[in-house]
């Protein structure tokens, strides 16, 4: 018999992982339960992390002593900060990654963190006594009891793979589905859906002829996701663009009647902005070709992975389409593109904290919660381990506000509007994205995550020593003045205006165009200003003077705002008595049961004036 735990975790991805380590950190005594011991921290498709948003959300998960930014930044083997043209709300870290270096460090990682165990085994179901989560069963039969648990199955509830004709069972290649979680829960009174999502083929990258395509190479001077110190990394791998054509697309489409997609065995919506090839060949018919990025799997494998073309077409119809690709015209397949469908459940089912409406102390995170990506489903891990442990002893969940961390935005989107297809983050999603950069991340978190106990002490003095250097830097520049031969180099090269009289020096470098590292390089005041401080620093320091306007403007809306956003409605409130609201809205309110005005605000469906019904009600 296996003693019983604080939390128990099942699933050991993205998610399952971020889960077990905070709550272990936390001082939970954890279990992580998987089906496969060998694959802990599998990149299941593409072996990258970051991107748009998602950047974002993983240096949040690292200002919160999460893991991945670790993780990612070890197991490197190209690092670019996209959107570098854009305002620095729009900057995004991107890792390109060693697949099996990922995995090795994700399970390095978990076996040093104190307070955790491991068991491999399926879990079937869950236990609940008096109407609570009081741990799981297992395929071997054994009963395993916990305080709280954290479902994050991915894709395997009843997973249901897709080649062509072809159906077999599994949540990822080679391994098998997870069956009976659903029924049980669905028994319970939670509603399910399916879903599905792909992967494309591997090929041998020895067959590719790279000169036919567009080299896309690594920053010159890589950044890191962690904001801890640690050696960055030292040489990079490129990748390479290709593109498809109009006779790709007709040998593709020549398979479509033995696509699943097409042919109505795939029930499950797929992700908007991730479709498969055959998605937008069909969805995009004016498009006469689509990006191909060829990235490869690690430093010691000749193993590529072609992103942007994911399919479920037939692997003879895959192959001759990918030879017409340039560069690709003999290529060598390692395995084909699949698609996989499998159960999720609805978010609206959730709180912010997590934790189900229905069954007290069960968790969810990651693609049972009907997400997509490694990011979106690490930065809920986290908050479910989190919120897991401190449900133990009885402590207050954490939750994060929409201006407070995308990770907040996240979580309400899912509980507040639910989503019926792989839902994926983007900038746009957030009202508040001059304040949630990437850059500032461990300052928004960093304090809130030390003072529950999971940021170390070496967070909290690395961030202390960066606020500091900051506010140095800054009020060296308001002290310092410049002429106007001091400034004239720079103002010449960008084409600004020359100064008429001496004005301090962030008045210089707030003004368009100009650049701090070029202020160190032509005015010697500056550059010994700048002399002894981090890089991070210098960064920070720039976008506080570029961007203050905004940034306060900003920072004022959200202020405003959340006055309203916390106002609480009592959760025994009957809003079918009040009329004067919406027949639309009072059906809504009813079955979501916002806790706030800020969260009813965000249920689709509630109108203006249903708000304006609620302030009134409340004495607002």
């Amino acid at each position: 018999m296996i003693q019983s735990y604080d939390v128990v975790v099942v699933g050991a991805g993205h998610a399952g992982n971020e889960a077990a380590a905070a709550a272990a950190n936390l001082g939970a005594s954890t279990l992580l339960i998987t089906m496969n011991m060998g694959v802990i921290g599998q990149m299941s498709c593409n072996p990258a992390m970051g991107g748009i948003a998602k950047g974002q959300i993983v240096r949040e998960v690292d200002a919160l002593g999460g893991y991945s930014g670790l993780v990612s930044d070890r197991s490197a083997i190209q690092f670019r900060m996209l959107n570098k043209s854009k305002g620095p709300a729009m900057w995004s870290p991107r890792t390109q990654n060693d697949r099996n270096l990922f995995a090795q460090t994700w399970r390095e990682m978990l076996e040093a963190t104190p307070n955790l165990d491991f068991w491999q085994d399926s879990v079937v179901g869950v236990l609940t006594e008096g109407g609570r989560c009081v741990g799981v069963r297992t395929g071997l039969g054994m009963t395993i009891r916990a305080r709280s648990v954290v479902l994050t199955n991915g894709t395997f509830l009843n997973g249901l793979m897709h080649i062509g004709e072809k159906q077999f069972g599994g949540g990822r290649a080679g391994e098998r589905a997870s069956q009976g979680i659903t029924e049980q829960l669905v028994e319970f009174g939670f509603e399910s859906g399916r879903m599905k999502t792909g992967t494309p083929p591997r090929v041998d990258g020895r067959s590719l002829d790279y000169t036919k395509m567009t080299e896309q190479p690594g920053d010159d001077k890589p950044g890191r996701f962690s904001y801890l110190p640690h050696h960055p990394i030292t040489r990079q791998v490129p990748c390479h663009i290709t593109y498809t054509s109009e006779e790709v697309h007709d040998l593709l489409r020549e398979g479509f009647d033995r696509s699943p997609m097409f042919n109505g065995r795939i029930r499950g919506l797929g992700p908007r902005y991730c479709p498969s090839i055959e998605d937008k060949i069909d969805r995009f018919a004016d498009k006469d070709r689509h990006q191909v990025f060829v990235e490869p799997e690690g430093w010691n494998t000749c193993e590529i992975y072609v992103n942007g073309f994911s399919t479920s077409l037939p692997e003879d119809v895959q192959l001759r389409a990918m030879r017409k690709i340039p560069g690709f015209e003999h290529a060598k397949m390692f395995r084909p593109g699949y698609a996989v469908e499998y159960d999720y459940f609805p978010p609206t089912q959730l709180q912010h904290s997590l934790e189900t409406r229905l069954v007290p102390g069960l968790f969810f995170a990651g693609q049972i919660n009907g997400t997509t990506g490694y990011e979106e489903a690490a930065c809920q891990g986290l908050m479910a381990g989190i919120n897991a442990a401190r449900s133990t002893w009885n402590q207050e969940p954490v939750t994060f506000g929409r201006s407070q961390a995308y990770i907040g935005v996240l979580i309400d989107d899912l509980v507040t509007k639910g989503t019926e297809e792989p839902y994926r983050m983007f900038t746009s999603r957030a009202e508040y994205r001059i304040l949630l950069r990437q850059d500032n991340a461990d300052e928004r978190l960093t304090p809130l995550s030390h003072a529950m106990g999971l940021a170390t002490d070496e967070r909290m003095a690395a961030l202390e020593a960066k606020l500091q250097g900051v506010q140095t830097l800054r009020k060296g520049l308001q002290q310092t003045s410049l002429s106007p031969t001091q400034a004239a180099p720079v103002l010449n090269d960008v084409g600004s205006s020359p100064l008429k009289h001496a004005v301090r020096a962030q008045e210089v470098l707030a003004r368009p165009h100009v650049l701090l590292e070029n202020m160190v390089s032509t005015i010697p005041e500056v550059a010994q200003l700048c002399a002894h401080h981090a890089p991070d620093v210098l960064e920070q320091v720039e976008i506080q003077v570029k961007y203050e306007g905004y940034i306060a403007k900003e920072q004022d809306m959200a202020d405003k705002l959340g006055r309203l956003d916390h106002l609480a409605i009592p959760i025994d409130l009957d809003f079918h008595r009040l009329t004067s609201l919406s027949f639309e809205g009072r059906q809504k309110l009813s079955d979501r049961r916002p806790t706030t005005l800020g969260e009813a605000s965000r249920i689709s469906g509630v109108s203006p004036s249903d708000l304006s019904v609620l302030m009134i009600y409340l004495g607002r």
